[in-house]
């Protein structure tokens, strides 16, 4: 018999998901329509492996694709091309210093995302970045944001949600210092959601989605080993 979409009420309580198992295959991962995007229920999706995507003027959609795109931090591809944009020094980057520029900027770019990011999203994120949840990586040339990225943390996974670049290799330079920045934690892995031509050359794969809920399981509840966000500008020549 074929698992049925779960409709989600706004007042249902942040933990009314059913189980990821349930996700349809066809369109792959659709889990729950409806509710809300209070931080509550965001939290207790990304711990239980399931997340928003949806277009503005739809419902609220609720996925959790089998497979699963991640990217282990020892496992980063770093490409001769972006090795050089690294040593060459061109760019700087930061952590957590402009969190609502870069995903208004992510919002507004056509990168891989089309107009995905609702205003019902931002404001939410938002909200998540201001309870130590959510967390950006920003790239500067000179004083220019010229790239970034960000997701949320919880326990060791970090949870990628969105990347844009307005110059050569921006995006890359701000997930390999995110990347630096999780194997300093032990963070466990990176969640990339789904399968990105442009993610699979920098060492994402996919795994079964039944492996990363062990994941989930095992390690969202861990502490990372140092707390290293809010971190000043630095270059890149050291990252690898």
């Amino acid at each position: 018999m074929e698992n049925k979409i779960h409709w989600l009420r706004p007042d249902d309580p942040p933990d009314s998901f059913p189980d990821v198992a349930k996700a349809l295959r066809d369109p792959d991962g659709l889990l729950a329509i409806g509710g809300n995007l209070t931080p509550e229920r965001i939290i207790v999706a990304y711990r239980r492996g399931i997340f928003p995507w949806y277009d503005e003027g739809q419902p609220i959609m609720w996925w959790s694709p089998d497979p699963r795109a991640v990217i282990f931090p020892d496992e980063f591809h770093v490409s001769r091309s972006l090795r050089r944009t690294l040593r060459k020094g061109t760019y700087t980057v930061s952590i957590d210093r402009c969190f609502n520029e870069v995903i208004t900027n992510c919002a507004n770019s056509r990168f891989e995302t089309g107009t995905w990011i609702t205003d019902e999203m931002l404001a939410t994120y938002r909200q998540l970045h201001d309870l130590g949840h959510a967390h950006s990586v920003e790239t500067w040339q000179g004083n220019r944001l010229v790239g970034g990225m960000y997701g949320l943390a919880i326990g060791r996974i970090f949870f990628g949600e969105s990347m844009y670049s307005a110059a050569p290799d921006a995006s890359k330079v701000a997930l390999a210092r995110l990347v630096h920045l999780l194997q300093h934690t032990e963070v466990k892995l990176l969640d990339c959601q789904v399968v990105s031509d442009h993610l699979l050359t920098l060492g994402m794969r996919p795994i079964p989605r039944k492996s990363f809920i062990g994941y989930l399981d095992q390690y969202v509840d861990c502490e990372p080993a140092v707390s290293a966000w809010e971190e000043p500008p630095a270059p890149t020549t050291a990252l690898w």
